[in-house]
């Protein structure tokens, strides 16, 4: 969770040369299976039959009961357990503008049906939050009680209070985003669950309405929020926001003329940003009402929507070092905005030029900077090499994504990954006894929080993995929710989609199992007391490549107890689940720490190739 941010210019920063590690290359399909798969250690509520990180349990079951509404389920935003509803719903708005933008990517790849879940799991909370047309609900449980104690969201003994805007207490920069990001939903489901997409449609509109008419900021409202996030930026960002939304989504041309009616006296043509997050979206707006212009939409608001994309242009210009004004860089190459997770304006900003990159190529022309004329494909390459330094080209060769690479993160600043899982011990850890037993524990965490971007390095690229390091350590749902388009864009290419024409999600594809399993024994492994034996179980084509899915069953064919095994896994190409990577070999899973005699265990693994050569490289019998 993070404080509040000050709106501060940015010093200039020195061009630098590439990085001569920048050339190594990464794996992005892998990087967006687990960028997603964060989402599902976030998750607050009754959690899922087909939950894919299986260390979490059920939590927050009583959320909203003391003021008479259901508000089980949502996200918790970073390393607490506190359901802010701002950043929330900006996280579900930049995860729906992903699938937008790059939905068809994401289904050659696989991963839009996990994608659009995950919106999903944000938007079915949204909807109960706001049981009425003038009332939102926009925080469950307080920072400060929450904050003074260190507990897994399934033990959690903390103030559950529920927080609400309406009439009276109004919010409009709350109610605003709220809009934007079930409108922003209405269109990833409108072609696969159009019921749900209508309903979505119908409370957007009602926060909309309620946002303009009752002005005001929810921080003054809702005042616990103000130490964590504050809105500096006020509404009338968020207004302009939530009416590009209800545009795209409604074609409606009543919010097309409160874009053009209200841009200068908002700010949407005024302010010339450098940053775009969870509380300013003003670059947002430009960007989305430059797209508008250059699909021919503007109509008499073209003279308007021109000075929208002058200042969207000014943002992309100032992420390239082109312009008037730039934004700082780490001698790394990192953009750096403040120490206070840093990494949250390093993919915002980074998928804002990727889609800018994508409406200038489609309309045919070029960005135009102070520093003179720049090619869309500049803008791709600077967010290809933010997305690189996240994931390892930087100086310290550390990857920002838990999980990916072999150098990143192991002590994370989160109370659910760094206390042992509810299912292998649920021993009740209380408020105080959590930060005595875990938080102090110099250990890695024992379940890995894959696919979470930390906050990152400091502006020279300097970065301190302890858990009490919270500015550097602590990830956020808004940090990851730029990359799902980010990393499909750059996973799947362009593939020649004109991005001004009308927007269609593609249905997600489930994929269906081979009709016949294929055995496939593991080289050098078959003999007692350990055996392995892998099989097919599902293949698929995408991107014109053939894909299969391993099923690997681990017996203790001993009479003993089997413990401390380490297997030798070569010739892996994807991802693997069900093992834990200790070093240079994989080890049994957190929820596991022996086999007795005559019990199997089963991890799977999915890549493009035959079955990865897997061996036993030691082992205790006891």
């Amino acid at each position: 969770m993070e404080k509040f941010v000050r709106l501060i210019s940015m010093a200039p920063f020195f061009l630098l040369l590439c990085l001569p590690f920048a050339l190594a290359g990464h794996d992005y399909g892998q990087a967006l299976s687990k960028s997603i798969l964060f989402f599902e250690a976030q998750r607050s509520g009754y959690l899922p039959h087909n939950q894919r990180v299986t260390w979490r349990s059920n939590s927050g079951l009583n959320d909203g009961k003391a003021s008479g509404v259901d508000l089980v389920g949502g996200y918790y935003d970073a390393g607490d357990n506190v359901k802010f509803g701002l950043p929330m719903a900006f996280t579900i708005t930049m995860m729906s503008w992903s699938i937008i933008e790059y939905g068809k990517q994401l289904g050659s790849s696989g991963e839009l049906g996990h994608a659009m879940n995950a919106v999903k799991w944000g938007t079915d909370y949204l909807i109960k939050a706001h049981p009425q047309p003038d009332v939102l609900y926009g925080e469950v449980g307080d920072g400060n009680t929450d904050h003074h104690c260190w507990q897994r969201p399934e033990d959690m003994t903390t103030d559950r209070r529920a927080y609400k805007i309406d009439p009276s207490n109004p919010g409009s920069d709350l109610a605003g985003e709220t809009a934007a990001a079930m409108a922003a939903a209405s269109i990833v489901f409108r072609r696969s669950n159009p019921s749900y997409a209508n309903e979505l449609l119908t409370h957007a509109r009602q926060l909309f309405d309620f946002a303009d008419k009752y002005r005001g900021k929810y921080d003054s409202s809702i005042t616990v929020a103000q130490k964590y996030y504050r809105s500096v930026s006020g509404y009338n960002d968020e207004l302009l926001w939530a009416a590009a939304w209800m545009y795209q989504a409604t074609n409606n041309q009543y919010y097309l003329n409160y874009l053009g009616n209200n841009g200068d006296s908002m700010g949407g043509t005024g302010w010339g940003m450098t940053e775009f997050g969870w509380d300013v979206k003003y670059a947002g707006v430009q960007t989305l009402v430059a797209k508008f212009l250059m699909q021919g939409k503007a109509g008499h608001h073209a003279p308007v929507f021109e000075k929208y994309q002058q200042k969207a242009e000014y943002f992309m210009c100032s992420c390239l070092g082109k312009g008037s004004r730039n934004v700082q860089k780490t001698p790394g190459g990192l953009i750096f905005r403040q120490r206070w997770n840093n990494m949250q304006f390093v993919t915002s900003a980074s998928f804002l030029t990727t889609v800018y990159s994508d409406y200038l190529a489609s309309a045919g022309r070029n960005l135009n900077c102070a520093a003179g004329n720049v090619a869309p494909s500049q803008l791709l390459a600077f967010a290809k090499s933010q997305v690189d330094y996240i994931l390892g080209d930087n100086p310290r060769a550390t990857s920002y994504m838990v999980g990916y690479g072999n150098n990143y993160p192991r002590q994370v600043h989160h109370r659910g990954s760094s206390i042992v899982s509810y299912k292998v011990d649920p021993t009740f850890v209380t408020c105080r006894g959590g930060y005595a037993t875990w938080f102090s524990r110099k250990g890695s965490d024992p379940n890995l929080l894959t696919g979470a971007i930390v906050g990152g390095p400091d502006a020279y690229d300097n970065f301190a993995d302890e858990r009490d390091n919270y500015e550097q350590t602590e990830p956020a749902t808004y940090n990851n929710a730029p990359l799902l388009g980010l990393l499909a864009r750059l996973s799947g290419g362009h593939g020649g989609y004109n991005q001004l024409l009308p927007v269609v999600v593609p249905a997600p594809i489930e994929k269906k199992p081979a009709p016949q399993t294929k055995i496939t024994p593991a080289p050098a492994s078959t003999s007692a007391p350990v055996a392995i034996v892998q099989k097919t179980t599902a293949t698929w084509i995408a991107k014109g490549k053939t894909y299969y899915r391993y099923s690997t069953i681990v017996t203790n064919k001993s009479a003993k107890e089997l413990k401390d095994i380490k297997l030798s896994i070569s010739k892996l190409y994807g991802p693997l689940w069900g093992l834990t990577k200790s070093g240079n070999f994989y080890a049994f899973p957190s929820w596991i720490t022996s086999l007795a005699a005559g019990k199997s265990l089963e991890f799977v693994y999915v890549h493009s190739a035959s079955a990865a050569d897997v061996s036993v490289s030691s082992y205790t019998l006891a």
